[in-house]
C-alpha cells in the first residue's frame, strides 16, 4: 500500500506534558523503516502546526481547556488528512486523543462530498465520551469521541461540516476506566464497548468477529489505538495509565485479525509519552502494533 505517516504533535488536550512528543518518538522507533520491511511505500508528510501550551493561558473556555488552539490543530489534521488520494493509507501520530477529531473526520471527508459511513475501533483504557457538563477535569483528550458523534461544544462537534459519526458504527475495546455520566452518554448512545472483563471472558478472536460484523455496513474503518489501552507493564509511557490491560499478545493478535479482514482504511496511534517511558518502549511496542495491522505476520 501506500503508506502517508502524519504528526499532530499536541498534549494541549490532556492533563500532563509529554506526549507531544510521542510522534517523534515513533518515527525513532522506525516505523517508517518497519512498514517499508513489509513491502509498503512510506511517505512521511511532517507535522500539523501545534502551539505550545507554554505561549498560551491556560484557561477554560465553556469548560474546555485549550479549545482554541485544540480546534484549529483538529481543523488543520481533518484538511490535511482529507487532502489525501484515496489509495493512500493514512497513519495519524498523537499526541493526545484530541487529535482523532480531526483524523476521524478527515479519512471520513476524503475524496470530497459531505463524508463517508466510517465505523470507528476505538481501542482504549477509557472511553473518552466526556461533555463539556459531564468533564470532571475540562481536558479535551477525554471528550473526542462524544464530539464526533455530535455531542458537546459545537465547534468542535461541526468539524465534519454536517458529517458525524453514527453511535452505532463505533465499538471500544480494552475499556476499564469510564467515568460516571459516560457511562450514562453511552448507554443513552447505544455504543458497544468491551471492557477489559469481556476481554476476559470472550477473548480477543470472538470480539474481533463481532467488531466486524457490527460495522459490516460501513465504507471506512478507522482504528484509533491509544497506548493506555495496553497494560502499563508493556506500555509504560502514557499519561493515564490504568492497571490490568490488553497483554502483548492480545494487542497484537487484535491487529493481526483486523489486518486479515482486508478492510482497516485509517489508523491513529495515540497518547505514547515518552518522558514517562523507559528507553523508548512503549513507541517500540507500538509500532510493532501497526506493523502487525499493516501485514506482519509470524510465518
Amino acid at each position: 500500500m501506500n503508506v502517508s505517516i502524519l504528526g499532530i504533535p499536541m498534549d494541549l488536550g490532556a492533563g500532563r506534558r509529554g506526549v507531544d512528543m510521542g510522534a517523534s518518538a515513533l518515527r525513532n522507533a522506525h516505523l517508517a523503516t518497519a512498514l517499508r520491511g513489509l513491502g509498503h511505500t512510506v511517505t512521511d508528510l511532517g507535522d500539523v502546526r501545534v502551539a505550545l501550551p507554554e505561549t498560551l493561558d491556560k484557561h477554560a473556555s465553556a469548560g474546555l481547556v485549550f479549545l482554541e488552539p485544540i480546534l484549529d490543530a483538529c481543523r488543520a489534521t481533518a484538511e490535511r488528512v482529507a487532502a489525501l488520494p484515496d489509495d493512500v493509507f493514512p497513519i495519524t501520530l498523537g499526541g493526545d486523543h484530541s487529535i482523532s477529531m480531526g483524523t476521524v473526520t478527515g479519512n471520513a471527508l476524503r475524496g470530497g462530498g459531505t463524508g463517508e459511513r466510517t465505523g470507528v475501533i476505538w481501542v482504549d483504557a477509557h472511553t473518552d465520551y466526556n461533555t463539556p457538563q459531564s468533564s470532571p477535569t475540562g481536558n479535551i483528550h477525554g471528550m473526542p469521541l462524544a464530539h464526533l458523534v455530535g455531542l458537546g461544544d459545537e465547534r468542535l462537534a461541526g468539524l465534519g461540516g454536517g458529517w458525524t459519526l453514527r453511535p452505532e458504527d463505533v465499538v471500544m475495546i480494552g475499556i476499564r476506566s469510564v467515568d460516571a455520566r459516560e457511562r450514562e452518554l453511552l448507554r443513552e448512545a447505544g455504543i458497544r464497548a468491551y471492557t477489559m472483563k469481556d476481554v476476559d471472558q470472550l477473548g480477543i478472536t470472538r470480539i474481533t468477529e463481532e467488531t466486524l460484523e457490527r460495522l459490516s455496513r460501513v465504507s471506512r474503518l478507522h482504528v484509533s489505538f491509544d497506548a493506555d489501552a495496553l497494560d502499563p507493564a508493556v506500555a509504560p509511557g502514557v499519561g493515564t495509565p490504568v492497571p490490568g490491560g490488553l497483554t502483548y499478545r492480545e494487542g497484537h493478535l487484535l491487529m493481526e485479525l483486523l489486518s486479515e479482514s482486508g478492510r482497516v482504511t485509517s489508523l491513529d496511534i495515540v497518547e505514547v509519552n515518552p518522558v514517562l517511558d523507559t528507553r523508548n518502549q512503549t513507541a517500540e511496542v507500538m509500532v510493532g502494533m501497526a506493523a502487525s495491522l499493516l501485514g506482519q505476520r509470524i510465518l
